[in-house]
């Protein structure tokens, strides 16, 4: 048996989190929209290998005054 085992202790936001799936069984499936609308967004990779193509590489020292006389 493990060191830290505890068979039926149950945090207190574990709990607070089934009662609320509980309370509303629909709440996963909206979570999952709001992700899909928000941060699921298809992928132009063209567009990225332009983008990433296009980039200039910066010095090593941003604020440096290399061809300044």
């Amino acid at each position: 048996m493990h060191i830290f085992y505890r068979p039926l202790y149950q945090s207190d936001v574990t709990q607070f989190i089934d009662q609320l799936r509980a309370k509303d069984p629909g709440i996963e499936a909206r979570q999952r929209q709001g992700r899909e609308l928000l941060w699921d967004k298809p992928v132009d990779i063209e567009a990225w290998r332009n983008y990433t193509a296009a980039q200039v590489p910066q010095q090593p020292y941003v604020y440096g005054t290399e061809g300044k006389k």
